[in-house]
């Protein structure tokens, strides 16, 4: 028995006997800690038509500013996952995890005590800096506590968090609306944070890298500066209903540029922030495409519905969370079940699906209108929340079976960059369109209003109903225009996200695995897949 010759195989796999006995428990501490970074976003989604309303009720913040309180929080967060994920690779993702958690508890105090929207879009991007320490260093703990065969079903429960956190966000956040000033909606974020701290420092293990490499300042540097340039240019576009205008223009090219420098010096670099040969693995990346085609989906159509709910249908925030409710309980009955799914059918067939049910339910905010059934619109979330389930659970495990479960922390930061990033251009792309659509056709409308008013008041439907509210009775008239508009610009944004939902069909058809064959009878030549996935790097 030499086993001097084979020394990472006895030390990779196996997860210690106490760590493996509060397994559990570790994955719901986990969870907690994913809950608050999500429940910010699906919080704010249901706050963003009380903070666009004029002080003392709100911060009459503009719809660019609106994009921009979520985008700074999206973008930070995106910008700064690849150092996250390495840190927690090199220090110790529990240290990290206890670090990120104790910022973002801190920025939610302060954004809630904002006095203006700029305030709000920098303490937005206070948070974004603790949760982008919060959320890879999760899944890569995950990864480190489960043996590789319970990994699927602790993925599985794991991105049912992310429902439970959609479902409870807005309706806590209309509570909180309906009795409490709109800072309160931050507010509520900080004791689930000192919760979170004291049960992670009592239960979760720490791990880390054995072997981390050194951190890559200008890699990080080069992703934030690229990401912002590209969202800020596409927002600015939406804003003056012009992609061709030449301060958006240069600023989305000046993105990209930036983005394919990075790349560039990443495929040079000896110590990356992303190591580009993972991508290509084509599997890998068409799991993390498919990922970021589902967030760039949710997040614009989450951010146009709120508009729906409250400003044409006249539904409160509360209501409007409580609306949102079968999109959540979809995510949280069949996100633990898709292994099943992909047992049976294959990830390729589970992830198509998927994507095909989230573009079929986006089209279908086209027959949407003012006075249309609301239960057609639960129906339609429903099936949006079962069809992302199918994507993200099998996608996620994917990602993370497909590196060294010692380069977990890079593994989830990877996979959560293109979440965000996915989610922060869904929200400035089809933001924008539905901005741009919106100004086309209430813009003969607006001229019964002075013209130096008319610009910001067709920026969108609240700012449209704000200006005809102060009318009186001759704005009846731009009220009706304005939801008329707002439908029509609605229509055309879910159909553009529909197209990108298509485009995922079509990258998994082509390059996630098929149905795998059962596997045969344990033998010596059936262990390649462990070696190919496994932890003896």
């Amino acid at each position: 028995m030499n086993g001097m010759t084979t020394p990472a195989v006895p030390e990779a796999p196996r997860i210690p006997e106490a760590v493996h006995r509060r397994r559990w428990a570790i994955l719901g501490v986990l969870m907690l800690s994913l809950l608050i970074v999500v429940l910010d976003n699906s919080i704010l989604n249901v706050a963003i038509k009380t903070i666009s309303t004029p002080e003392p009720t709100g911060l009459g913040a503009t719809q660019s500013e609106l994009e921009w309180a979520i985008n700074s929080y999206t973008l930070v967060f995106a910008g700064l996952l690849f150092t996250a994920g390495l840190l927690g690779d090199r220090i110790g993702r529990k240290k990290i995890l206890l670090a990120g958690l104790a910022v973002f508890g801190i920025g939610s105090a302060l954004a809630a005590q904002s006095g203006s929207p700029a305030e709000l879009i920098a303490f937005r991007g206070v948070m974004g800096l603790g949760a982008a320490f919060v959320m890879p260093a999760t899944l890569a703990i995950l990864m480190n506590v489960f043996e590789r065969e319970e990994q699927p079903k602790a993925i599985g429960i794991w991105a049912a968090g992310v429902g439970l956190a959609v479902a409870i966000g807005p309706i806590t956040g209309g509570v909180l609306l309906d009795h409490f000033w709109w800072g309160s909606v931050f507010l509520i974020n900080v004791p689930i944070v000192i919760v979170a701290v004291g049960l992670m420092i009592a239960l979760v293990p720490d791990s880390r890298d054995p072997k981390p490499g050194r951190i890559d300042l200008i890699g990080v540097v080069l992703s934030v500066i690229g990401l912002v340039l590209l969202v800020y240019g596409i927002i600015k576009g939406g804003q003056l209903a012009d992609f061709t205008d030449p301060a958006a223009l240069a600023t989305i090219l000046a993105g990209v540029a930036v983005l394919v420098g990075f790349v560039w010096y990443e495929k040079r670099c000896d110590h990356p922030s992303i190591d580009i040969s993972y991508f290509k693995n084509r599997v890998f990346s068409a799991a993390i495409t498919a990922i970021a085609l589902v967030f760039f989906a949710l997040m614009g159509v989450t951010f146009f519905a709120v508009f729906y709910t409250q400003s044409v249908r006249g539904y409160t925030p509360l209501q409007t969370g409580l609306l949102m409710l079968p999109l959540a309980a979809a995510q949280l009955i069949f996100a633990p079940r898709a292994r099943l799914v992909v047992e049976r059918f294959g990830v390729r067939a589970t992830c198509a699906g998927g994507l095909a049910l989230c573009a079929l339910t986006l089209a279908s905010f086209t027959i949407l209108d003012a006075d249309t059934p609301i239960w057609i619109l639960e129906v339609i979330f429903f099936l949006m929340g079962a069809g992302m389930a199918h994507i993200m659970t099998p996608t996620s495990v994917v990602i993370m079976q497909a590196l060294p479960r010692e380069k977990a922390g890079s593994a989830s930061a990877l996979s959560n960059t293109f979440r965000q990033v996915g989610g922060a251009l869904g929200i400035a792309v089809l933001g924008s369109v539905l901005s741009t659509a919106y100004r086309g056709g209430v813009e003969d409308e607006l001229k019964v209003l002075p013209a130096g008013a008319r610009h910001t008041a067709g920026e969108s439907i609240e700012a449209t109903l704000g200006a005809a509210g102060r009318l009186g009775p001759r704005g009846e008239a731009l009220v009706s225009s304005a939801n008329d508009s707002f439908l029509h610009a609605m229509h055309v944004t879910a159909l553009c996200g529909a197209g990108v939902a298509l485009v995922g069909v079509l990258i998994v058809s082509l390059y996630l695995p098929g149905k795998q064959p059962k596997a045969p009878a344990p033998t010596d030549a059936s262990s390649p897949e462990p070696d190919r996935v496994g932890a003896e790097h």
